[in-house]
Order: structure tokens, then sequence, then C-alpha cells
């Protein structure tokens, strides 16, 4: 079932999501020069800049420095200065959840084992497990953007969600994966509703981004009552020397 955006959709600050975390719910994991912002580089590979002016160019190769690799959110970036080069641009859904229904019977929340808070203990597995399943972007310290939650078998972590960006008045839900070793049990899907709950009980709406064309992705979120707000780009950027 596909829904509608309701009116939280046409928030401006879910253009430009890095930009208006960093200057909010994220502050405390930022860096930032005149006109631009990063996470730390041991937290999160994505920069954000509220305009494209010379003074944002100059802050982001400063803040970039000898990584060079930008990464930027927005829709935008039609031309780069010179001396700045584009590797990759990435299409992503963006998609909200501003009702979560009260039942889902094709992904329920009894997946069979307890879902349990992750902490800075189980960041050593938390990595292994996206080595196996490569969600997307996740570095040594991400998980303290979370809360942060997964399923264990055994001592092995094979199911993982939390929180990445956090503008004002939303927050991501980010790195679900689960170890190519059990999937099709709902996992991913129970853990998704399991921390978009959390985030709806704090008054807060739940987004997320889905790689444009991993379908079988798409369809799982929607039938948790996500709804597409728009195809978001991603560009990786170099900057200069």
């Amino acid at each position: 079932m596909v829904g509608q955006p309701g009116r939280r959709a046409t928030d401006p600050s879910l253009d430009n999501p890095v930009w208006h975390a960093l200057g909010s719910g994220d502050a405390d994991l930022a860096e930032a020069r005149p006109g631009a912002r990063r996470y730390r580089p041991d937290v999160s590979v994505f920069y954000g800049v509220d305009r494209l002016d010379a003074a944002s160019w100059a802050g982001l190769a400063e803040l970039a420095g000898s990584e060079r690799f930008v990464v930027l959110v927005r829709d935008d970036v039609d031309r780069v200065p010179p001396g700045w080069t584009r590797e990759e641009t990435l299409f992503a859904r963006q998609m909200l959840l501003e009702d979560l229904p009260d039942r889902s019977s094709l992904y329920p929340d009894d997946v069979g084992a307890p879902i349990r808070p992750l902490d800075a203990g189980d960041a050593d597995r938390m990595l292994q497990l996206v080595g196996a399943t490569r969600p997307g972007p996740f570095r040594a310290r991400t998980h303290e953007l979370g809360p942060y939650v997964g399923v264990f078998h055994d001592d092995r972590l094979i199911a993982m969600a939390g929180e990445r960006m956090h503008p004002p008045g939303f927050t991501e839900i980010s790195a679900v994966c689960t170890h190519p070793d059990v999937r099709r049990r709902g996992l991913g899907a129970a853990l998704t509703r399991h921390v978009a709950a959390a985030i709806l009980e704090r008054g807060e709406t739940p987004f997320l981004h889905v790689a444009e064309g991993n379908d079988g992705a798409r369809r799982i979120y929607e039938q948790l009552g996500f709804v597409t707000r728009k195809v978001v780009t991603v560009e990786i950027l170099r900057s200069p020397a």
C-alpha cells in the first residue's frame, strides 16, 4: 500500500537535511567552517552547506583537508568550481512516516528473539555486520548518532537499525541491515518499526533514504507506512589538492 506524503513533507529542512541536522540535533558531533559543516570523520561521511557560494566551497575544502572526498545531499550542485571533481552522483528515495499502522501481519514485531539496545561495547559487532551487508556509509563511531537496536543469535549480531541525522522535528532511520544467513524473516522490518515507534513517541517524524532501484527495501518500507517525499541527489565530490 502506497500512501501520500502528509503536511510535514513540505518542511524545507528535508531538502538539505545534513546542514540542518549539524546545526541542531547533531551539533555536538559537527565540525564547522564559515558556510560549511561536516560530521566528525569517525562519525559520518556527510557534509552540508546552506548555499553554494565561494565561502561555502572554501569551507568544504578546508574541512575535507587531505581526505578530499565530500559527500553532499542536495539537488542543486549543477556545477563545481575549478579544481573540484564530481566523482559520482547517486539517487535515493526520501521516505517519511507520519503515522505508524497499529500492526502489520506481514512484518510482525515478534521476531523470535529480543530486540535490545546497542552501545559502544557492540561497536565491533556492528562494524562486522555492516561489512557483511553494506547498508551504506557507517564508520567507527556512527553508533553515537543513535540509539541503535539489534537482534542477536548466540553472541553474533544478526540484524540492526538505528538513527542518523536529526534535523529539527525529524529523525532519520539508518543502517537497517540483516545478515545474509537470516534474511527473509522480517528482522529488518521489525527493527525499523521499533525505531520508528520510538521516534514518533517523542513527537518527531521518522524518515529514511533508500537507494533508487532498491525496490525490495522500498516495498517493505511502504508496507510499514512510509511514503516517498522526493528523490534526492547524493553528490560525491573531490576537493582541490
